[in-house]
């Protein structure tokens, strides 16, 4: 005699929840908490559950909510490519919102008004773009049963917040060795907001290596204020000011390092002859500058694909195999460094 089919009734026994909240799980509506769409699918795989056959509601579109300080940047729309690739065939609705500040805490995004807009209409998780999570942020997402990954972010709360970047340290250290190997000594490093994590391991990066090669670093060669074109060329307009100047320029984005181009060109400096300069995320407009930008490339667009994965994992309460993740970073030598007097 055939064995009778496991039914739904014996899932939701095993799993300890009610009928109705184990169809959930299966249909995958939203507001259910991370441990009951665990229990409820440990329970399925264990007893062999399958759906009756017939026709059937379709899955709902699950909807992620994705969190930018700005868009008004190459780094910004790569996360965001990546995102909406991963999304493309996860029957995901990506829905996008921009901080700001004229808004005020209480109804914003991050607000507490704004997270428990989030889980009403249905949202699952939410992905944060080089932000900061606070305890009582994270711990109201949880109580809703939103799931969260950040990406970049700007300080990494705990090892209960799942983050995503890229190997920081690595990339300040190949930029530096880059240009220690063409003979350059007097390196300056022109980096993002002192509080960007990201900003601080490419820093540690680039002292690591020079302290490797026993290079000495002079304080008035380290800036630190945004990543952005004119932070870029206000920190190299500064640098290119000192009574020794450096030969070479370490920009911590490429955007920065079009600052740097910029501020060179003010000054009558040549890049590479008389300046070189490298950058940190190969974007379009390293290929597009001139000279070609020497970057460092960081997988953007699967940073943004990971994260999307990642959340959609711990909404159906599957394990994550790391709470932060970082992927490799790889030098890229184009047109702007050259040998220490190249010129």
């Amino acid at each position: 005699m055939t064995a009778a089919r496991p039914t739904l009734e014996q899932v939701a026994r095993a799993a300890g929840v009610s009928k109705a909240t184990a169809s959930k799980v299966l249909n995958r509506r939203p507001n259910i908490s991370t441990e009951t769409r665990r229990r409820v699918q440990q329970a399925i795989d264990e007893l062999g559950y399958v759906p009756t056959t017939g026709p059937r509601e379709r899955a709902p579109l699950q909807k992620v909510n994705v969190v930018f300080h700005t868009l008004v940047n190459l780094y910004a729309m790569h996360v965001l490519e990546g995102i909406l690739a991963a999304a493309h065939d996860q029957r995901v609705e990506v829905l996008v919102d921009l901080t700001d500040p004229e808004l005020g805490d209480d109804d914003g995004p991050l607000s507490p008004a704004w997270t428990r807009r989030l889980a009403a209409h249905g949202s699952t998780g939410v992905i944060l773009v080089t932000l900061e999570l606070t305890a009582d942020q994270r711990d109201l997402m949880r109580a809703l049963g939103l799931s969260v990954v950040l990406i970049d972010p700007i300080d990494p709360l705990d090892d209960e917040v799942v983050s995503v970047g890229s190997t920081n340290f690595t990339g300040g250290m190949q930029a530096t060795r880059h240009l220690l190997d063409l003979g350059h000594r007097r390196i300056a490093f022109a980096g993002g907001h002192p509080g960007s994590m990201a900003s601080r391991e490419r820093l540690q990066g680039y002292l690591s290596a020079m302290s490797a090669v026993g290079a000495p670093v002079d304080p008035a060669l380290i800036l630190e204020r945004e990543f952005s074109v004119a932070a870029g060329l206000e920190m190299a307009a500064q640098l290119l000011a000192e009574p020794e100047p450096p030969t070479a320029i370490f920009a911590g984005c490429d955007a920065s390092a079009l600052g740097v181009f910029e501020a060179a060109r003010r000054r009558g400096l040549r890049v590479p002859e008389d300046l070189s300069v490298v950058g940190f995320d190969d974007t379009y407009m390293a290929v597009s500058s001139a000279p070609p930008l020497t970057t460092v490339r960081q997988p953007i667009k699967d940073m943004g694909r990971v994260a999307l994965r990642t959340v959609l994992q711990q909404v159906r309460g599957e394990r994550v195999d790391s709470h932060h993740v970082q992927l490799a970073t790889q030098l890229v030598v184009r047109g702007s460094t050259a040998a220490v007097g190249a010129g």
